[in-house]
């Protein structure tokens, strides 16, 4: 997939979480990039380490700086909350060029948004690990050695949010829609 389609899909789930009330931040779009390749197969190429919050892809951080420099993402500054990321009207227009490329990962991008749109850095963190989990250890692994996995690695997580994250991914592994 080329640069610009990678640049239009993530702009578009940017801009849907922001529709469905997230504050999407980069940790937010990190994580939701994180699943929309990862649990949904978007091939978006990016390589992810389980880092101080969960999943991180220092190739997106920089492909969403990239995308400021271009005109296509910005950051908007609210109080003492901290940047949230936001498409431009320039970004609209490229958008209107890859209406097949959103056609084919639209459901994706939808599910990915609708699932974790308003979920808090926190959470996500759990969630996102507890896929990352689940992708290492394999979906057949028992909910207990996952849970232990995701404890192991994230300590200060309490073991009932590691079971309520990993039977969280169960579930939206479930929902998910064929294909992306």
């Amino acid at each position: 997939m080329g640069r610009l389609a990678k640049a239009v899909l993530i702009v578009e789930l940017i801009e849907r979480l922001r529709q469905e009330g997230g504050w999407c931040g980069e940790t937010h779009a990190q994580k939701a990039v994180y699943i929309l390749q990862n649990l949904m197969g978007v091939p978006l190429q990016f390589d992810f380490i389980l880092y101080k919050h969960g999943p991180f892809s220092f190739d997106l951080r920089d492909e969403l700086t990239a995308l400021r420099a271009d005109g296509l993402l910005k950051l908007e500054t609210r109080g003492l909350y901290g940047a949230r990321i936001a498409a431009t009207k320039q970004s609209t227009y490229i958008r209107k060029f890859y209406p097949r490329t959103l056609s084919r990962h639209n459901k994706a991008i939808d599910f990915t948004s609708g699932q974790i749109g308003k979920k808090g850095v926190v959470e996500l963190e759990r969630l996102t690990t507890a896929l990352y989990v689940t992708r290492q250890s394999g979906h057949q692994a028992s909910i207990d050695s996952r849970v232990k996995a995701l404890i192991t690695l994230k300590p200060h997580i309490p073991k009932q949010k590691a079971q309520e994250a990993v039977s969280a991914v169960d579930h939206m592994i479930k929902l998910a829609p064929d294909g992306s």
